[in-house]
Parts: structure tokens; C-alpha cells; sequence
């Protein structure tokens, strides 16, 4: 218990929502508790380049209590939520193997998204998902090693297997891992290798739909798929993967055929959904759930019949807006700021409104696509806004410049710093083994 009778507001989960929330109740008249199971703050957009050896974890991954150390009324409780009692207004808690209950007055849900393999949960074995710092690690380990075991190998049959990439999923993640996978073959390992030639590296890019980054329209889909053509890599649109083993994928194609890819290495890209933590809360507080497991919530973000607790970014559902960090942002500082209105005693719901500032995309370097309002735009222009962007997004001066610094590095030369091979990636171990 604490002594301490201000209003307590608890916030579970510290990405973009939750850190955003954090950060707008920095001066309101409130204590905050601050519930994540890992130990820092994931800029989720920049995953890719921690795969293929741009960027380091700590550039992407700054530490919440770093963050957040001059917030003098905020505790970080580094800890899994079991329970959301919302009749008592209790959150119960794992807190490094000691149970925790937490009494809230306002509660801030922003426990985002997890990898969807749409129904087939047994693609997780063989294809890593993009969601978290721990998949980015295991997948720089499994591009890397590839290259190395390709290397050491002397069977040209599956030589060409390890240094086959297939993407699936032809969004923004799958566009830039894609075409990253290819400026590293061609640019990065050059003259690193003496039996292979890493300019011969063949990566597959797998949709579903009939286009790729298909909400940033047509113009700027076939100007996408022109560039990464151009660079190599072979595009299937209208394609599902069909079945999935440690060998490669079977992809039924467009015209209805089925074509077998040896591959090594597979990069989920294709979907997310909710965080198990949205039916958790559902259950308890008697809301309805999405079929992505997103909670519905009234216009002001606020779950229907409990207006003390909040749900924000990927966890909510609310006008079909997207899961993306930009909702995510304003979403979490639109809850903090209600809260702040309603300790001044205006008790007005005023409905969440989502000023959409774009979509990026890097194809490779100097070239990007962006959406922002009615502008489209395409190559060197696209990618210095998403350069912009990405600049201003960044958590710290020190990551802020350490970035510009790799990018420098990656982009003009042709660099990749992190390159270091840890853990089984040697070993042929699946990763179901290392997660059981």
C-alpha cells in the first residue's frame, strides 16, 4: 500500500500508447505505475534494420527506466499482468516470479499486438515474426548464419536454399525486410566470401493481395514494385503459402499452381493480432472483442460501462483505424489528457480524434515511398521524409544520432556493424526448441 492518496493511474504496456500516456501525465497532479513485461521501450517500425545489421538493439530498444527517470511519480514495475479485476480495480501481476496486486483509479491498457499466422500456428516453428527485439535478434542470427553456412557448405543444391529469403506478407515490413535482404547481398557481403557470391542471393516476396503496401494506393504500389524488381527480388502477388518445414515454403500462386521454395531463412511479415491481453480484459470488464482480439471502446477510448479504464493503439478497436504507431501515440496522449480534464473537473467524453500524418516505406537506399495526406511520394524524396521522420521518432539524442551515424554508415558505404553471430544459430535448432 501506499501513502501516497493522489490519483494512481496504472498503464500496462510501454510502447508507443503507453509511453505517450506516461509522458502527457508528467505534470498532471497523479502518481503512475507503469506495467511492462520486458524492460524497455521497442521502436517497432525499425525492427528489419536490427535484422539485417543496421542498427543496434539499443538504438531501437531504450531502456523505460531511462526514458522515464526524471518522472519523479512514476513507477516502473517491470512484471506479466495475469488479471484485471475491474470490479475491485485491481490488476494482479507477475513481478519476476512474486505475485503483485495493484490498485488503479484509472487504468491505461496499451498492450499491443502479437504475430498472426492466421490459423496456422504451426508456421511459427519455421518463420519468424517481426513483433518483438528477441524475434529481430533470433532473425539477424538466421540471416547471418546462413551466409556462413552457406559458405562452408558443398552441396550447391543447398547452398542456394541457405541463401534463399522468402517474405511473406507484402506491407510496409515486408517491402523494407525485402529490400534490405537485397541491398545486404549485393552491397554489405561483397568481397566477404570466397565460395559463395552473396550477389546471387534470391529473395521472395509473398502476397496475398493483389499488391503491395496496398493502402498507399496504386501509384505508389506499382512504384514499389517496380524498384524492388528492379533490384531482384522476385515478387508473387495473389499468392498464399499453402504449408511451411525447416526446408522451405509451398506457395499456391495466383493462376492456382503450386511452387516448392527451398529456403533456410522465412520472415513472417503477413498480419498481426491483438495481445492476449484484450480478452483478458474483456472478460473481466464484459466487452466485446474484435476477430483480430481488438476490445471495442466508446469514441473516447474508454470501455463501455467502466469509464475509468482506457484502451489505446493496437489493443482497440474504434473506427477501423489501423494499427500503426501514429494511433498508437495520439490515442495514449488522448487518454492521459482526459484524465487531466477530469481532475479539473470536466467530466465532458470528448471522442478521440486521429490526425493521420502518413505511411513510409523503405525500398532500398536513397528510395522510399510515403504517404502523407494528398501527397504521393516516390523515391529520393520518399526516403528523405522517411528519414525526417524517423529522426524525430527516435527516443534520445543518443539513439537520434547514433542512428544518423549507422545510416550514414549503411546507406553512403556500404557497412553493417552488427554482424555478431550469438546463440543456436549453428546448431539446425527450430524455434519451437528454444522457446520450450
Amino acid at each position: 500500500m501506499s501513502d501516497d492518496d493522489r490519483h494512481h493511474v496504472v498503464i500496462i504496456g510501454c510502447g508507443f500508447g503507453g509511453l505517450f500516456a506516461a509522458k502527457a501525465l508528467k505534470r498532471a497532479p497523479v502518481r503512475v505505475t507503469l506495467i511492462d513485461r520486458t524492460n524497455h521501450h521497442l521502436f517497432q517500425p525499425l525492427l528489419y534494420q536490427v535484422a539485417t545489421g543496421i542498427l543496434s538493439e539499443g538504438q531501437i530498444a531504450p531502456a523505460i527506466r531511462d526514458i522515464l527517470r526524471n518522472y519523479r511519480s512514476l513507477r516502473v514495475v517491470l512484471a506479466e499482468v495475469e488479471h484485471i479485476d475491474t470490479e475491485a480495480q485491481q490488476v494482479h501481476a507477475n513481478e519476476l516470479g512474486h505475485p503483485v496486486t495493484i490498485a488503479y483509479d484509472s487504468l491505461i491498457v496499451a498492450g499491443g499486438a502479437v504475430t498472426s499466422y492466421f490459423g496456422h500456428d504451426e508456421f511459427r516453428r519455421d518463420a519468424a515474426g517481426m513483433k518483438s527485439l528477441d524475434d529481430a535478434l533470433s532473425l539477424r542470427g538466421e540471416i547471418f548464419g546462413a551466409f556462413e553456412r552457406a559458405e562452408a557448405e558443398d552441396d550447391e543444391e543447398r547452398r542456394r536454399a541457405l541463401t534463399t529469403f522468402v517474405v511473406i506478407g507484402g506491407g510496409p515490413t515486408g517491402v523494407e525486410m525485402a529490400g534490405q535482404l537485397k541491398e545486404l547481398s549485393r552491397r554489405a557481403l561483397r568481397r566477404n566470401y570466397r565460395r559463395i557470391d552473396p550477389h546471387a542471393t534470391r529473395v521472395v516476396l509473398v502476397e496475398g493481395g493483389d499488391k503491395l503496401v496496398a493502402s498507399m494506393g496504386d501509384r505508389l504500389s506499382r512504384i514499389t514494385a517496380r524498384d524492388l524488381s528492379r533490384m531482384g527480388v522476385e515478387i508473387h502477388l495473389g499468392a498464399t503459402v499453402t504449408s511451411m518445414d525447416a526446408d522451405g515454403v509451398d506457395v499456391t500462386l495466383a493462376n492456382g499452381s503450386t511452387e516448392r521454395i527451398d529456403s533456410a531463412t522465412k520472415v513472417w511479415a503477413a498480419g498481426t493480432r491483438a495481445s492476449p491481453l484484450g480478452a483478458l480484459l474483456a472478460e473481466s470488464a464484459g466487452a466485446t472483442i474484435d476477430k483480430s482480439g481488438r476490445v471495442e471502446v466508446a469514441p473516447d477510448c474508454t470501455v463501455p460501462g467502466h469509464p475509468e479504464i482506457f484502451v489505446v493503439g493496437d489493443l482497440m478497436a474504434l473506427n477501423n483505424l489501423p494499427g500503426v504507431a501514429e494511433v498508437a501515440m495520439q490515442s495514449g496522449a488522448h487518454s492521459a489528457l482526459t484524465i487531466r480534464r477530469r481532475l479539473r473537473g470536466n467530466e465532458e467524453a470528448k471522442p478521440f480524434t486521429y490526425h493521420d500524418l502518413g505511411t513510409l516505406a523503405v525500398i532500398s537506399r536513397f528510395r522510399a515511398v510515403a504517404k502523407v495526406g494528398p501527397l504521393r511520394i516516390g523515391g529520393f524524396g520518399g526516403w528523405l521524409l522517411w528519414l525526417v521522420v524517423h529522426v524525430t521518432f527516435l527516443t534520445g539524442f543518443k539513439n537520434r544520432f547514433g542512428a544518423l551515424a549507422r545510416w550514414t554508415v549503411s546507406f553512403v558505404g556500404r557497412g553493417r556493424y552488427e554482424r555478431a553471430l550469438v546463440g543456436p544459430w549453428d546448431t539446425g535448432q527450430d524455434r519451437s526448441a528454444d522457446s520450450a
